[in-house]
């Protein structure tokens, strides 16, 4: 069904029947057809939105196909592996939030302060590149002997743990699961 929805797609933009909104309905048409392909009202990745995140090359790529000898080859191709980017990014985003409710699950039982829950927000939401005492200082807006507490806390009840080799450098990361 994804060539179809490809084609209905470019052919739409192509007619451009409106004004205004072209783009729009054209995106709307696409994640309809992909509805009704995939045979559920669910669906947990959107065309439209990847689209929306590959925007120069949507742009860029439905330009030449449509002022060129119209074969429409490259924008199917395109297409599809857009198509494609959109269940990865799904399934990525999926695996995140099961990996959290997976830790709030094995971590249901552990009381933490509103801070600590900050912090946990913040490391099971991706964060870059080291976490240590200073940056969450600086984040929670607190003395970095407060930030300590909270960290050491979490590293007593098995939630963090330390990296690096210590002092300045000694960076914290969630626990592996066990």
């Amino acid at each position: 069904m994804g060539p179809y929805t490809a084609l209905a797609h470019f052919w739409f933009v192509t007619i451009h029947p409106f004004d205004d909104g072209n783009g729009r309905i054209a995106r709307a048409i696409a994640d309809l057809q992909l509805a009704r392909a995939d045979g559920s009202g669910q669906r947990c990745y959107s065309m439209s939105a990847q689209i929306q995140a590959e925007r120069q090359a949507y742009y860029d790529l439905l330009e030449a196909s449509q002022r060129g000898p119209l074969d429409v080859t490259p924008w199917l191709a395109w297409f599809l592996g857009c198509l494609g980017r959109a269940l990865q990014a799904a399934e990525q985003t999926l695996a995140q939030v099961l990996a959290k409710a997976r830790f709030r699950e094995r971590h249901q039982p552990t009381p933490f302060t509103e801070r600590q829950q900050q912090l946990l927000t913040r490391l099971l939401d991706g964060f870059e590149g080291k976490f240590t005492t200073a940056k969450w200082a600086r984040m929670a807006h607190c003395s970095q002997d407060t930030a300590g507490r909270d960290i050491a806390d979490l590293v007593a009840k098995g939630v963090l743990v330390h990296e690096g080799a210590g002092g300045r450098s000694t960076s914290y990361r969630l626990a592996p699961e066990a």
